[in-house]
């Protein structure tokens, strides 16, 4: 019985002794915890807060929708690009535009002369002049008719003639102005020619003009040289509406049923969402790479905007859905790590680790980490982290 009561006795001291322990040891958790925590805070004084420019902004809850970024990149609508150039050979007599001009559209770039355009304007005066004639003796005819002093022979004589020097001139007509002649070009040379003035010799002179109004990108002509069809004397582009090309995964397609409205970020330009529409998904699959391409256009009435620029396209998909969201500035990306500032007072500071979600423009879903409300360093969140680093450092040593 003893020996019992003995027994009985060690196994509630052992009890005691682990209880003590195990508190010991709760303890020191809790302090190290603690210290971690601190070590995660970084006080400043109201001055230093004022100098560095902090600004917060409370996180909140927003709706999101769920989109798929891709990359893509700005190129020149096809329908706002043209190549200039001539359809007839000739020399190049005059340059009117250089590198860089905005032209409107019908504006004069150059002037040719050439043997060829002489001779075409010279067949178009002759079968006008022509058609006049013909015209003029039909009337006469038809007059002597209805007077009854004409022959029918005549009159079907003059007819003919009409119809002859008619479709001369239609044929005539139509080679001016295929060579780029407008009625008023047209017209000019006749007068010239019917006054018989020393401008009369200008007959052989074309002038280019732009086809499109934009800006001249190219100008591959000197004055002096010949050039003939195969020629491109310049190239304008206007830049008012872009396309934006990229590709998708295959996998993703399903995402661009109905042609959705999309929007575009241009990150060497603007953070900014720019909203585009969809214009084109790929019928085919590419072999290798398994994406199809997409295009969709942007408005560039601001012209900052650039052929060539690499730009992300965000194409919606899926149901919205609700969550917190933090300006994409406040969040830092140190290594595989992605934390914020979260401001406890006015003038402490506490760095929280966040899991990032969606990147919507210049918003980006906090899926862990934050609570509604909670207030986030966004200017001068950098600075925060380089004193936080000092403070590390000084610690360590």
């Amino acid at each position: 019985m003893k020996n019992i009561r003995e027994l009985f006795v060690l196994l509630q001291i052992a009890i005691v002794v682990a209880l003590a322990g195990c508190s010991r040891q709760d303890e020191g958790s809790g302090t190290a915890l603690e210290k971690k925590r601190e070590a995660q805070r970084i006080t400043l004084t109201p001055q230093s807060v004022k100098d560095i420019g902090l600004e917060c902004v409370a996180a909140d809850i927003q709706p999101l929708k769920k989109e798929i970024v891709i990359a893509a990149k700005l190129t020149v609508h096809q329908d706002h690009e043209a190549q200039v150039g001539t359809m007839v050979q000739g020399r190049v007599s005059k340059v009117l535009v250089n590198l860089g001009d905005h032209v409107q559209l019908g504006q004069e770039l150059m002037h040719i002369e050439g043997v060829e355009i002489g001779e075409i304007k010279s067949g178009f005066i002759k079968a006008k002049a022509h058609l006049t004639f013909a015209e003029a003796a039909l009337r006469r005819q038809q007059s002597l008719i209805e007077q009854s002093v004409g022959a029918q022979k005549s009159l079907l004589e003059a007819q003919a003639e009409f119809e002859k020097a008619r479709a001369e001139f239609t044929a005539e007509d139509q080679r001016i102005h295929s060579i780029g002649l407008t009625d008023e070009d047209v017209e000019k040379s006749v007068v010239n020619s019917s006054a018989n003035s020393v401008e009369s010799h200008i007959g052989g002179i074309l002038p280019i003009k732009a086809p499109i109004a934009g800006v001249v990108v190219e100008r591959n002509v000197v004055i002096g040289q010949l050039v003939d069809p195969s020629t491109t004397a310049f190239k304008i582009i206007n830049t008012s509406v872009l396309w934006v090309d990229g590709q998708v995964h295959e996998g993703d397609v399903s995402a661009l049923r109905g042609r959705p409205q999309v929007t575009v970020v241009v990150p060497p330009v603007s953070r900014t969402a720019i909203r585009a529409q969809l214009l084109y998904v790929g019928e085919t699959v590419d072999q290798q790479t398994r994406m199809v391409k997409v295009r969709a256009a942007v408005q560039n009435s601001g012209q900052m905007l650039k052929p060539g620029l690499f730009a992300e396209m965000h194409i919606p998909f899926g149901d919205e859905v609700k969550g917190i969201v933090i300006r994409e500035e406040s969040l830092i990306k140190d290594g595989s790590e992605r934390y914020v500032f979260v401001a406890l007072n006015d003038t402490t500071f506490e760095k929280r680790a966040v899991v990032p979600g969606w990147v919507l423009g210049e918003l980006v879903e906090a899926k862990t980490g934050l609570s509604r409300g909670e207030k986030v360093v966004t200017k001068g969140s950098f600075m925060l982290k380089s004193e936080l680093k000092k403070e590390t450092f000084g610690e360590g040593e």
